[in-house]
């Protein structure tokens, strides 16, 4: 198996993972769980999980390190309760289509920060995951 298969196996079963947690808090949601206590759980389970990778590489950070963290780490829960409370109204399949919007965030912040220009096989990439996700939304 190639390194990029193992890239490529990563990056479904993270699809996979987000689709079942998805449908996971929308039953939670219908069960009358609040909101806060599932980002509370999948945020716990986040941290007992990286914590031995955390404590076996740690590097101290400098201060302007820790306060991007920390506003990073803001910015993140204040989307995990949106999405968490968008889930919990609605199906999965209905609010799924806005999520791949993510791959669009993501190349244009790449192109414009990190200076990544997409090659035919990412261009091709996007436009099969946007026409899916239209295709799926009309």
């Amino acid at each position: 198996m190639e390194l990029t298969s193992v890239y490529a196996l990563i990056g479904a079963l993270g699809g996979l993972g987000a689709g079942v947690a998805y449908t996971f808090v929308r039953m939670l949601g219908r069960q009358g769980v609040k909101g806060p206590i599932v980002v509370a759980a999948f945020s716990g389970f986040s941290c007992v999980v990286i914590l031995p990778f955390m404590i076996l590489q740690y590097q101290h950070m400098a201060l302007w390190q820790t306060a991007w963290l920390l506003l990073t780490g803001i910015a993140a829960a204040g989307g995990q309760f949106c999405i968490t409370k968008a889930y919990t109204y609605a199906p999965a399949r209905e609010i799924s289509v806005f999520d791949y919007t993510q791959v669009i965030f993501a190349a244009l912040l790449g192109f414009l920060f990190l200076h990544q220009v997409p090659d035919g096989y990412s261009i091709l990439g996007y436009v099969i995951i946007l026409f899916t996700a239209m295709l799926k939304f009309f």
